[in-house]
């Protein structure tokens, strides 16, 4: 083996490098704020009195849940265009990134509401409560709570896969990481720098998202 490593490349690279994660977290932000929206919305579509918007939800999970990601995100960038729908690399990814998780996310969070039992929402409901306050308080934030982990682990997932809108040229760390590698040829330090770099991202989020739990998810304490 002649090969002689040379991570000095990597270290001169480094500020691009380390935008490009940036892009990434931004990306990943983005995507889960918008897929969480749309998870919300989705199961309180799903209990809907009209059959047609349960329909619709239903449809739209099981559509973006048995396709894959790649083909999903060229849809939105090649397929769209034809309709007179043109988005730059970046809403493409972070509107991708959305509905993927979205779709994911309404089956996780139905899940967490399901198992509110009825009389919960009853006491709520003959305490005074508006639908919305019971909806938001008595049946959205205990689920929540009860599927949080599930939650946290398919957004980490969401994160990891920004990786897939190198495919459509979008600014992510990935995408980076391609055009020092045919630069430099140098493939192994290359790639060996963003996996701890995507390690040290999911690090980030996760720390983010236990937070989060702290602040709104956990119980008081005397």
């Amino acid at each position: 083996m002649n090969y002689v490593f040379d991570f000095g490349v990597v270290f001169e690279k480094m500020p691009e490098l380390l935008l490009g994660a940036a892009s990434t977290l931004g990306l990943a932000i983005a995507g889960i704020s918008l897929a969480l929206i749309i998870g919300v919305l989705g199961v309180a579509a799903r209990s809907s009195k009209y059959r047609l918007m349960r329909g619709a939800v239903i449809a739209f999970v099981e559509v973006v849940r048995n396709t894959p990601f790649l083909v999903q995100i060229f849809f939105i960038f090649f397929a769209l265009p034809m309709m007179g729908i043109r988005l730059n690399p970046t809403v493409t990814a972070i509107i991708a990134l959305a509905v993927n998780g979205g779709a994911y996310a309404i089956e996780i969070i139905r899940g967490g509401v399901e198992s509110i039992s009825k009389g919960q929402v009853e006491a709520g409901l003959a305490l005074g409560l508006h639908k919305f306050q019971v909806f938001r308080l008595i049946v959205l934030k205990p689920a929540i709570r009860t599927i949080y982990p599930s939650l946290v682990s398919q957004f980490i997932m969401l994160t990891l896969t920004t990786a897939v809108c190198t495919s459509i040229a979008a600014y992510e760390l990935t995408s980076v990481a391609q055009m020092i590698e045919s630069d430099t040829f140098r493939s192994f330090e290359v790639y060996f720098t963003i996996t701890i770099m995507y390690l040290f991202i999911s690090s980030i989020m996760m720390g983010l998202f236990a937070l989060i739990s702290r602040h709104f998810f956990s119980y008081p304490t005397r």
